[in-house]
């Protein structure tokens, strides 16, 4: 973890503690259980705040902004909770910050707990094993919840997956199939292996799922697969926004009518909707339109995104 990041995770959560008690009204037991952290450090917090003036008519600390812009998406979206990171010019520096804001979001979900953690892929994800510090207990277990790509990366899901469960210690679970087979039948005949049916079972179950989304372009690494490159045109006359975990999706959240969402091998994202806990870690203007589908949806319980798409989340129709 770097040092810069360690800075802005105390400045976000006394930002975060302070924004809630003085402007939010919520008291400090209210506090402590929404962010997982004791009233102790709670009162310590409001109490080093008072003392150093950064309180007036406003809570003049730095991501204040930031809070109340989480505030006002999780309200819109009715969302249990936001993490919202300021605007950062450099694209590879932006998916760094919000991958970090995630992975430390999740350590407090984490820690402590027997859990089943379902992991997605992305560039966005892999930063967050960065900032992940949970200790969760010996019996956890992580799942990847889509199946893979042909070419190695970082952010394949199998090197994410792989890389969270390194980072919290326990053992991992894999969709050791493409996540797009040439066809439904194809997908259907894969199923037979029992192996693969036990680790979709896994994804459906694991407390709780860490994804990510993307846009539909020409240099993502989605849409650089064969299957997917060579169907780009029609997935967008569709009427799809982006991806999901593979599943493309229409403006309203839902799968569109093509067989590539008949031959996916990932979890469903009605299946996600289930999960106690959902966070959609991504950001970037391009993607405004599938994260807000997703959000429309009610796919996630919580989002860690930047400052620019928060507001165009809140801007026109829900």
């Amino acid at each position: 973890m770097s040092e810069d990041w360690g800075h802005f995770d105390e400045d976000l959560e006394r930002a975060r503690v302070a924004w809630l008690y003085f402007i939010g009204g919520q008291t400090q037991q209210e506090i402590a259980q929404r962010m997982n952290i004791t009233r102790l450090k709670v009162n310590k917090i409001i109490g080093q705040v008072r003392e150093s003036g950064s309180v007036q008519v406003n809570v003049s600390l730095p991501l204040t902004d930031c809070i109340e812009l989480a505030e006002k998406v999780s309200a819109r979206y009715g969302l249990v909770d936001a993490v919202v990171v300021p605007d950062l010019d450099d694209y590879l520096e932006q998916k760094r910050v919000i991958g970090e804001a995630a992975g430390s979001l999740a350590s407090d979900l984490i820690e402590g707990r027997d859990m089943g953690v379902g992991i997605g892929s992305g560039r966005t994800l892999s930063f967050a094993v960065r900032s992940l510090r949970a200790r969760p207990k010996s019996e956890s277990w992580v799942v990847g919840l889509t199946g893979g790509v042909t070419s190695g990366s970082a952010t394949n899901t199998f090197e994410v997956a792989t890389a969270f469960a390194r980072a919290l210690d326990v053992e991992c679970h894999y969709l050791t199939a493409p996540i797009y087979c040439a066809n439904p039948e194809s997908r259907n005949a894969l199923l037979l292996n029992d192996e693969l049916t036990d680790v979709l079972a896994r994804t459906e179950i694991a407390d709780i799922g860490i994804v990510s989304c993307g846009a539909l372009a020409q240099d993502t690494s989605l849409t650089q697969i064969r299957v997917v490159k060579d169907n780009l045109d029609a997935v967008l006359k569709s009427g799809a926004v982006g991806e999901f975990m593979g599943w493309f999706l229409d403006a309203r959240g839902q799968a569109i009518d093509h067989f590539l969402n008949d031959s996916i091998i990932a979890l469903p994202p009605d299946k996600l909707k289930l999960k106690p806990i959902s966070v959609l870690v991504s950001g970037g203007i391009r993607k405004i339109p599938i994260i807000r589908a997703i959000l429309r949806a009610g796919y996630v319980n919580r989002l860690v995104t930047n400052e620019g798409v928060a507001r165009a989340l809140l801007q026109g129709p829900r």
